[in-house]
C-alpha cells in the first residue's frame, strides 16, 4: 500500500506558491481590533483633511500621488504608517508600529521568506492602510483599480512576463500582505497568475471589467476584522473601492535582505518597488526603542537604511 504524501513543511508557502496568496484568519485580539480601528480613524481623518502629504488619491493608481488635490479629489490611501512625523499621538503610532513587527506578521513571514533570524535577514519595507474613497465632507462614487501586476507592466509581452516570472516559485524576496480592520472583499486576484504569462483571454479583459468582458477566473478574497492575507505582488489583480462601506485595511510589506550571488536585476527591481514610495526619506529618523520588539524592528530598519544607500533613485515601477 502507497503512504500518503507528507504534508509541506511549510504549507503557508505551499499555498503562497500555489495560488499566489494564503488568507490567515484572526490574527488580531479583540483590544487590538479595538485600537487600530481608532487610530486608523483619527488618521484617515487627519489625511481627508490635507494634513497628511502622503496619501493615495482618487483618480490616479500607482505613484507619485499629488497630495495637494487630496481635499478636493478624495483619496483612497494613506502612507507611511511607520514614519515618525505621523500627526497622531505617540499611543496611535505605537499602535501600528507594534502590528507591523508583531509576531502574528513575522511568524508568517519568517515561513514565507524560509528566514529563521528575524535580525539578520528581514527588512522593513512598506506599512500604509487603504481607505474607502471619499473627501472629509462626504464619500464619493465607487472607485476601482484596473488590472495589473504591481512591477511588471501591462503592456510585457508574454516572453517578457515568462521571463519575470521563471522564479515564482522559488526563494521568495518579500512578503506583501492586507490585514483588515473591517469586512473587505476588495482585493480581486486570478489565482495561479502569478507564476505564468497571461493567456490571450486575460489580455483581452476589459482593465476594468466595466463592459462586459470580464477578467476569466477572478476571485474576490474575503477578509473579515483581523483576517490577513498574504499575496505575490505580481498575481493579476486589481482593487474594487466601495464608497459606502467603511474600509481600513492596512497593507505592508517585509522583504528579506539580499544574499551573496543574488539576481541583481531581481534586487534592483524589488528595491525599485519600494524605494518609490518615498520611504527612504524618512527611515533614518524612525526610533523603535519603546517596542517590545526593539531589536527586531531597529535591524529591519537599518537594512532599508542600506537598501537606500545601495540603489539611490530607482524611479518608479508603473505609471498611471
Amino acid at each position: 500500500m502507497t503512504a500518503p504524501p507528507s504534508p509541506p513543511a511549510r504549507p503557508l508557502l505551499a499555498r503562497l506558491q500555489h495560488s499566489g496568496f494564503v488568507i490567515i484568519r484572526n490574527t488580531l485580539s479583540a483590544t487590538d481590533l479595538t485600537t487600530l480601528r481608532g487610530a486608523a480613524a483619527r488618521l484617515t481623518s487627519v489625511a481627508r483633511r490635507g494634513d497628511w502629504p502622503h496619501v493615495r488619491t482618487v483618480g490616479k493608481q500607482f505613484p507619485p500621488w499629488d497630495a495637494s488635490v487630496a481635499r478636493s479629489a478624495g483619496i483612497w490611501g494613506v502612507q507611511h504608517l511607520l514614519h515618525p512625523d505621523l500627526p497622531l499621538s505617540a499611543a496611535d503610532r505605537a499602535a501600528f508600529a507594534r502590528v507591523y513587527f508583531s509576531d502574528a506578521v513575522l511568524r508568517v513571514v519568517r515561513e514565507l521568506l524560509e528566514v529563521d533570524d528575524d535580525e539578520e535577514e528581514l527588512v522593513m519595507e512598506l506599512f500604509n492602510m487603504l481607505v474607502r474613497p471619499g473627501t472629509e465632507a462626504e464619500p464619493m462614487d465607487d472607485f476601482a483599480l484596473r488590472w495589473h501586476r504591481d512591477d511588471i507592466s501591462w503592456e510585457a509581452t508574454a516572453g517578457e512576463e515568462e521571463a519575470r516570472l521563471s522564479g515564482a516559485t522559488a526563494l521568495q524576496q518579500h512578503a506583501q500582505f492586507n490585514l483588515a480592520l473591517y469586512d473587505d472583499a476588495s482585493l480581486i486576484v486570478v489565482p495561479g497568475s502569478h507564476a505564468r504569462a497571461r493567456t490571450a483571454a486575460e489580455r483581452g479583459a476589459d482593465p476594468y471589467d466595466d463592459d462586459g468582458n470580464a477578467m476569466p477566473g477572478a476571485a474576490a478574497v474575503a477578509l473579515a476584522p483581523g483576517d490577513m492575507v498574504f499575496y505575490d505582488n505580481n498575481i493579476v489583480h486589481r482593487g474594487v473601492y466601495a464608497a459606502g462601506r467603511e474600509r481600513a485595511t492596512l497593507h505592508g510589506s517585509v522583504g528579506r535582505a539580499a544574499v551573496a550571488g543574488a539576481d541583481d536585476e531581481a534586487a534592483n527591481a524589488r528595491a525599485r518597488n519600494v524605494l518609490q514610495h518615498g520611504v527612504g526619506a524618512y527611515v533614518d529618523r524612525c526610533d523603535f526603542s519603546g517596542l517590545p520588539q526593539c531589536r527586531t524592528a531597529e535591524a529591519m530598519r537599518r537594512r532599508l537604511v542600506d537598501m537606500g544607500r545601495q540603489h539611490g533613485d530607482v524611479g518608479y515601477s508603473l505609471s498611471g
